[in-house]
């Protein structure tokens, strides 16, 4: 395989982005294990009583991530994410105001491989969500086992990150005086193994815990459609039924995280690596869909509220998609 290294003279600008960006993937990748060797290393140290302390914390501290989590608005603004934004470059793009009065639930597409659109738009304030949506606090739903690890659970809370448990999502829009948002990344870990250049299925037919509890508490609910999310990384083949396929989805039961076999560009060279394509990123977000508060909702209820999501999402991609090079015969196929 011929490789083909960046340039020298490429403007610091860039480098910036680039590193920016390495960072992030880091974050996502190996932070959490950095962050849980730490704290063995520190319980074994002559510091081990400021593990004993943390640790004592961390009991007193264990329901904050499913309470609305600790955001830091001073980590959200810092200036890395402007780069990191720059990378793609990275949009949020709105069709129509949203009342702070009222509770949402973003319902997220396509999942893709490491939810850099979600990550982007609604952890940090790069691409500007308050000024968008002025009034309304946005929080990306993560799976639990990430809160359970020390020191790393707090920095992702501070950009916003709370648990996807039912509870979680249930204390945010149960809040009395409206405005928070809840984004929910529907498709889950599954769909991140058939996140690749050109894929438009989404795993949403059978995905129906957010609608219960949009109906149980009367919150709006918001299709939202990131553009390009799956253009950033390639992927291993992995079709349905394949040995590859059957050990990662047996994976992700035991585990709940998803394993797929990516590959993108490196820092140096444009051939391989983890770093995901310099792509667009889009991230539309559509026209809420009203709820009537149906405090114990029937499954009629359900599916018809759930069949108007559909309906929504449907539209919204239809509507926007040649504006974001996709063509005018490629439609959304929901599994």
């Amino acid at each position: 395989m011929k490789i083909q290294f960046a340039p020298l003279n490429i403007p610091l600008r860039r480098r910036l982005q680039t590193a920016a960006v390495l960072q992030w993937v880091f974050s996502f990748l190996a932070l959490a294990q950095c962050c849980l060797a730490g704290f063995v290393l520190l319980c074994v140290s002559d510091w081990w009583i400021l593990a004993a302390l943390y640790a004592g914390w961390l009991y007193l501290d264990r329901d904050t991530p499913t309470s609305g989590g600790r955001r830091s608005e001073w980590l959200r603004n810092w200036s890395i994410w402007k780069h990191f934004r720059d990378y793609f470059p990275l949009s949020l793009i709105k069709t129509t105001d949203l009342d702070p009065s009222s509770n949402y639930i973003f319902g997220f597409h396509p999942h893709g491989v490491l939810v850099a659109g979600g990550f982007g738009n609604f952890c940090t304030e790069a691409s500007g969500f308050s000024s968008l949506f002025p009034g309304l606090t946005p929080h990306l739903l993560m799976l639990p086992f990430w809160f359970r690890i020390p020191f790393f659970r707090d920095y992702i809370m501070c950009g916003g990150l709370v648990s996807s448990e039912k509870a979680s999502l249930s204390y945010l829009m149960s809040a009395p005086g409206g405005g928070n948002v809840a984004v929910v990344a529907v498709g889950g870990a599954p769909e991140a193994l058939d996140a690749r250049p050109g894929a438009l299925t989404l795993q949403v037919l059978q995905r129906k815990g957010f609608i219960k509890l949009s109906l149980k508490h009367g919150a709006q609910l918001v299709p939202v459609f990131s553009f390009g999310e799956n253009e950033l990384f390639d992927q291993m083949t992995n079709p349905a039924g394949s040995p590859l396929r059957w050990l990662q989805d047996h994976l992700q039961r035991l585990m709940g995280v998803a394993l797929p076999l990516f590959t993108g560009r490196g820092v140096f060279q444009y051939s391989f690596g983890l770093l995901p394509y310099r792509q667009p990123i889009n991230t539309v977000v559509g026209e809420p869909i009203a709820v009537v508060q149906t405090p114990c909702p029937s499954k009629e209820d359900i599916e018809h509220l759930h069949s108007l999501y559909l309906d929504g999402l449907t539209t919204l991609f239809e509507q926007n998609k040649t504006k974001y090079g996709i063509a005018a015969d490629k439609h959304l196929n929901f599994i």
